[in-house]
């Protein structure tokens, strides 16, 4: 646990300090209040133990403001004997507790702080297991299967209010991720999401921050934008390197200063939503490209997550084909009871350009047209022709690996030999946008056949 303790006496700061460290938490110090609250922003602290009179911001400013930004950090009042009442007040503003100066007795503080410790501990098993629970995500051992350390990442992100990018090949499981941040985080508002790629971009300002009435041809009554819907919950922008240069600017705005105006709209709104962005794109490749605003990616690169691609995740293709084949099975309303593992065998040798996505339509496909209880793979379903046709070179033969690009390159290129050059039906199979499809098959030099 993260612990600032804040006080304008260096000698109170030393000795809680010491005897913290010394129970296994990391401490960060402040002398005053404005100090104070500036390291809170950039430590991040689990708890702030802070003394009420200081000069300048007091304890009880300096609480307000923490609450303001981040509602879930715990706070304990050091007050001397004669200011009881204001510590009382301060607990009305949602101190867990006080501590009397000059501290006698270590080992109140020590019990203090762990039951603080305890109690973040089981509210942050319960928000795990509600996520478990909820309909819209899979188990966690399966949602972070192969991935121990975006869990990790996820559950230390999920009690802040810092905006998240997700990074990651099309179809790992970004929106998953998003909709998990969203749950463990506790929120009151609603999960709201939108994808960039699929608005027009003269609609794309109207989608996010609404319109009023009259606004443009065709609007003919007010409405009301993502970011309002989304007030206290979370906004999850989807394919943020499709969204167009204008709306980025509007964006830029909402995340620097959390207001904006509707589109023909004159008052200023206001919104408490977190934002979640998610790209398969290089962002700093756009940057340097001119295609995406240098500013707006380092308010969004705040925690970056990298999710891994399907064919880097030990052991995931297993477990989602048997979580994904039930779920689907009961879907359709059939009943398959075994998966050969040979159908796993073959599962395994395939690349997955597509990831999850094409994992999913490909189970889908194949519980259709499984004719009994036993999961088959109709023959021609992926290019699993290519892992039968070449020769295994010998165990001890090392095998060349080939670079990112070039797999990818191959997989568009394969997506566009099963799909007879249809562009859309490709882009589909790849888990990416028509969009996207087209610029890369420009940087790759692949011409529709």
């Amino acid at each position: 646990m993260k612990i600032l303790v804040v006080d304008d006496e260096p000698s109170i700061t030393r000795l809680l300090s010491r005897i913290l460290s010394k129970e296994g938490y990391t401490v960060e110090t402040a002398y005053s209040g404005k100090e104070g609250l500036a390291l809170f922003r950039k430590f991040k602290p689990d708890l702030i133990i802070s003394d009420l009179k200081m000069p300048g911001m007091s304890g009880l400013e300096l609480l307000k403001a923490v609450k303001k930004e981040n509602p879930d950090t715990d706070f304990i009042i050091l007050t001397a004997f004669g200011t009881i009442e204001n510590a009382v007040e301060a607990m009305k503003e949602g101190a867990v507790d006080y501590l009397i100066k000059p501290l006698k007795e270590p080992e109140e503080l020590r019990i203090i702080v762990a039951k603080i410790g305890e109690r973040r501990r089981l509210v942050a098993s319960d928000r795990v297991s509600r996520m478990q629970l909820s309909e819209d995500l899979p188990p966690q051992d399966v949602l972070f299967c192969g991935m121990p350390h975006v869990l990790k990442e996820v559950e230390e992100v999920a009690r802040t209010e810092a905006t998240v990018l997700l990074l990651g090949e099309s179809g790992t499981g970004k929106s998953l991720i998003a909709k998990a941040i969203h749950q463990l985080s506790g929120k009151k508002g609603p999960f709201v999401s939108i994808n960039c790629a699929a608005i027009p971009e003269n609609l794309i300002e109207s989608e996010l921050f609404g319109h009023e009435k009259g606004a443009f041809t065709g609007a003919v009554k007010s409405k009301r934008g993502k970011f309002e819907l989304a007030n206290y919950g979370t906004i999850f922008l989807d394919e943020m390197g499709e969204m167009p240069l204008a709306a980025q600017a509007k964006l830029l705005r909402v995340l620097q200063e959390r207001s904006f105006e509707r589109v023909g709209g004159t008052v200023t709104l206001t919104t408490n939503a977190r934002v979640i962005a998610a790209t398969n794109q290089d962002l700093q490749r756009l940057v340097a490209e001119k295609r995406f605003r240098q500013d707006l990616f380092y308010r969004l690169n705040v925690f970056p997550i990298t999710l891994p691609p399907l064919r880097e995740r030990s052991g995931a293709v297993n477990v989602l084909t048997n979580f994904l084949v039930k779920k689907i099975a009961a879907q359709v309303g059939k009943k398959i009871e075994e998966i050969p593992e040979e159908v796993l065998g073959r599962l395994q040798q395939y690349v997955w350009p597509g990831n999850i996505r094409e994992l999913h339509n490909i189970l889908e496909r194949a519980v259709i047209l499984s004719p009994g209880e036993k999961l088959q793979l109709p023959s021609g379903l992926f290019g699993e022709r290519r892992a039968t046709s070449q020769p295994q070179p010998p165990k001890s033969a090392k095998k060349e690996l080939k670079s990112l690009k070039e797999l990818e390159r191959e997989a568009i290129k394969e997506a566009l030999e099963q799909t007879q050059g249809h562009r859309k039906k490709a882009a589909e199979i790849l888990g990416i946008s028509l969009r996207s499809l087209q610029y890369k098959l420009k940087e790759y030099g692949l011409k529709r056949e």
